[in-house]
């Protein structure tokens, strides 16, 4: 992926080395996903997010270090979705209003978010309630050598499908969503909950269209590279590796063809519209 050229954003918060103690550590990561992502598990219950309403974001963090490769590479990887996104809100007569990124980790795993305690067992997440990405990077380093998804590309695929969610966000698909699955039997929790993240892995290919259409950023390789992560963190792949059987009714992101799919809708086509995973799902 060629990103070196492209701006840093301004939106890139740091609070490694500032959040709580105790909680999981990395090394349980993989067992936070297959836990969260699987068997049906609320991951606002992981993330300790329960009580989203009294739970204001009040930790501070600071600019990310000039010398930080990968925080640098974050910075690149958001602002590059600030303009795809900006520029597409703006063709729509709307206005896209930039999330902020959180980095968190870096000896601590929790940070306070505006929906409660995150914690880095979750992998990269999305808060509704203070549109903000939070990443502990020590998650690519899972992603690569535990979900055997290496790449950049890859990388930048992760924090496209959380922006992806601000985006559901700003269309108020997320609201929505959220009080459907309020009053839904789990079974259909489950299935409202994996066509929100497939709309997220489809929102995902269509900043991927865009970014390099209009910044060249594609090496060879880089749309497998965010394929094959999409299909490493599918819920069937997930499942076999942490029980050996898959229960599809227990997904709440989808299989891996599923989340391949919808994220190749977006790229070929670049178009929002053809995301509607709702009345195709």
């Amino acid at each position: 992926m060629k990103w070196d050229g492209l701006r840093r954003s301004g939106n890139v918060e740091d609070r490694r080395g500032r959040g709580g103690k105790g909680g999981l550590g990395l090394g349980a990561v993989l067992v936070a996903l297959v836990a969260s992502w699987i068997f049906g598990v609320n991951p606002l219950t992981i993330l300790g997010l329960l009580d989203r309403a009294n739970a204001p974001a009040t930790q501070q963090g600071t600019a990310p270090p000039a010398d930080d490769r990968q925080a640098m590479f974050v910075s690149a990887v958001l602002a590059n979705t600030e303009d795809v996104w900006g520029k597409l809100f703006s063709e729509a007569d709307r206005t896209y209003q930039e999330p902020r990124l959180v980095l968190f980790g870096g000896g601590t795993n929790t940070t306070q978010t505006g929906c409660g305690v995150g914690q880095s067992a979750m992998g990269p997440f999305y808060c509704s309630l203070d549109n903000t990405v939070y990443i502990d990077l020590g998650f690519y380093e899972t992603l690569e050598r535990q979900l055997g998804a290496p790449g950049e590309f890859a990388r930048a695929y992760v924090i496209a499908h959380e922006v992806g969610h601000h985006v559901q966000n700003l269309l108020g698909v997320l609201p929505k969503v959220d009080q459907l699955r309020a009053r839904a039997s789990e079974a259909e929790a489950n299935r409202l909950s994996v066509l929100q993240e497939l709309q997220a892995d489809c929102l995902a290919g269509v900043w991927a269209h865009h970014a390099d259409a209009q910044y060249r950023i594609m090496e060879t390789g880089d749309i497998e590279s965010a394929l094959n992560a999409a299909a490493q963190i599918g819920d069937d792949n997930l499942q076999k590796r942490g029980q050996g059987y898959v229960v599809p009714e227990s997904f709440t992101h989808g299989s891996s063809a599923q989340r391949m799919q919808w994220f190749n809708t977006g790229y070929k086509g670049g178009k929002v519209e053809a995301c509607d995973t709702f009345s195709k799902g």
